[in-house]
């Protein structure tokens, strides 16, 4: 799938968009377990606090790890548009982070 059908998480409406990438070398830099590689999931989201929260699992595991970076104040051109680019930093890999724009 490598993240090209982003959608809208269930039950979220537009607050949460998840889709799937395979990791560039380097992976993808968790807070809790450091990098991760491979097939990954990942679902951004936004609180009432207007910050962007950034999970991220491997496809289909039970356990969802934090993004490094995570959160982030929500940018002008909105959720979408960063959670693509988080997808795009993630398959370039070397221990990706939330995107700081």
């Amino acid at each position: 799938m490598n993240g090209n059908q982003e959608h809208p998480a269930e039950g979220a409406a537009a607050q949460s968009f998840t889709g799937r990438v395979t990791a560039g070398p380097g992976g993808a830099m968790t807070d809790e377990v450091g990098v991760i590689t491979g097939d990954l999931t990942l679902t951004t989201s936004v609180g009432e606090d207007h910050l962007a929260r950034f999970a991220i699992q491997y496809t289909e595991a039970d356990e969802w790890y934090t993004l490094t970076g995570s959160p982030r104040p929500l940018p002008p051109d909105g959720l979408e548009a960063l959670h693509t680019r988080t997808l795009e930093a993630i398959r370039v890999g070397g221990a990706a982070e939330a995107p700081t724009t």
